[in-house]
């Protein structure tokens, strides 16, 4: 696991401690942060040194992408192959 995804999980960490009627209180029942996200832990880390590399404009889940250029008009965007792998939720 690298850095990155040791810091996520460290912020969610933080925020299951602290007391419950404080802000930033994650509660204990909540799935982790990357599980949440729907994020594997190794295309994070991907995503964390080659942000650049395979996304242009948009970047998120391959259906939210699509949606999104439906909105704003165009057929394609770079890297909704790279959408699809890193975004799964299966």
């Amino acid at each position: 696991m690298g850095v990155y995804v040791f810091c996520l999980e460290l912020v969610d960490w933080t925020g299951r401690i602290i007391r419950e009627d404080k802000k930033g209180y994650i509660p204990q029942h909540i799935p982790g942060i990357l599980q949440r996200l729907e994020i594997d832990p190794r295309n994070w880390l991907y995503l964390s040194k080659n942000f650049e590399s395979p996304f242009k404009h948009l970047v998120g889940a391959a259906h939210h992408v699509r949606s999104a250029c439906e909105e704003i008009g165009i057929n394609w965007t770079h890297g909704i192959k790279q959408c699809e792998t890193l975004f799964s939720s299966s």
